[in-house]
């Protein structure tokens, strides 16, 4: 029989050393790839976080060149696996912002995709006297992304998408069979929701969710939730890392995917359809 092909998840605790996070991001990759997987997610913010929000404007690359983009184009070559890139932060329309993207880069560091983060996290968390304004300096994206991949048909979300379900029907009206879901919660929306979407996200649409998440205690003071995972299509957890930095690694079965769609046809189901 074929092994089945394996998903990774990277999860770190990133901070303003942008070539330290680079580092143990590519000792991450390298820790997934040799446990086999042949796809691994990074976190949102994966090679940056810096004290103040504005501090990524000086890192913002034009598309298809700057230093970011050539680590994840090296490493998925290197490594031979497609990697998931994150957020990297782009230039934007406008000059006091940059767009939050997600490059997605084939085995051969070809970079077959990049997706804008749509939904941005502008919330107040008054128990713990935090704010977060991310329209102040991302400007978001329009489109949503699904690509052709060898373990099936990838939909591309980021952190906060999760919370809007009509963006996965979407996603659902073309094909999608595994979910990649870069992020950085908070430790309190994570603790309070973080699973719960995750799993929804995989039930309800029926496929393969892997969600690389930030978990620790950051140098701006920000704490994340940790508890990246991998969920299968009947919203089981596969795999999990609490806190801290950590990679896994699982299968993704295709056939399992297949018979769960088969013979729990909810999708076929849908009465009302999205419209976009």
């Amino acid at each position: 029989m074929n092994a089945k092909p394996k998903v990774g998840a990277v999860q770190m605790a990133t901070g303003p050393n942008v070539s330290a996070n680079l580092f143990e991001a590519e000792r991450l990759i390298k820790e997934a790839a040799e446990g086999g997987a042949q796809l691994v997610v990074l976190p949102e913010n994966f090679a940056f976080m810096g004290k103040r929000d504005q501090d990524q404007l000086t890192l913002r690359e034009e598309d298809g060149e700057g230093p970011l983009q050539s680590f994840l184009a090296r490493v998925a070559r290197q490594y031979a696996v497609w990697v998931v890139g994150g957020t990297i932060p782009m230039v934007a329309k406008d000059s006091s912002k940059v767009r939050a993207a997600c490059m997605v880069y084939d085995d051969q560091g070809e970079r077959v995709a990049r997706y804008d983060k749509i939904h941005l996290f502008d919330v107040s968390l008054p128990e713990v006297s935090e704010r977060y304004h991310e329209s102040a300096t991302i400007e978001a994206g329009d489109e949503v992304v699904v690509i052709d991949s060898p373990l099936g048909r990838l939909g591309v979300a980021v952190c906060y998408d999760l919370r809007f379900p009509e963006m996965f029907r979407q996603m659902l009206d073309r094909g999608v069979e595994i979910l990649v879901v870069p992020s950085a919660f908070t430790a309190i929306t994570g603790k309070a929701h973080w699973e719960t979407l995750v799993r929804a996200r995989a039930i309800e649409n029926l496929v393969y969710v892997v969600a690389a998440a930030q978990g620790g205690f950051h140098i701006n003071g920000r704490e994340t939730h940790g508890h990246t995972m991998i969920v299968d299509p009947w919203g089981s957890v596969l795999a999990q890392v609490p806190r801290g930095a950590g990679s896994i690694c699982c299968p993704v079965d295709e056939e399992f995917l297949e018979s769960v769609r088969r013979n729990f046809p909810t999708i076929e189901h849908r009465r009302l359809k999205c419209h976009g």
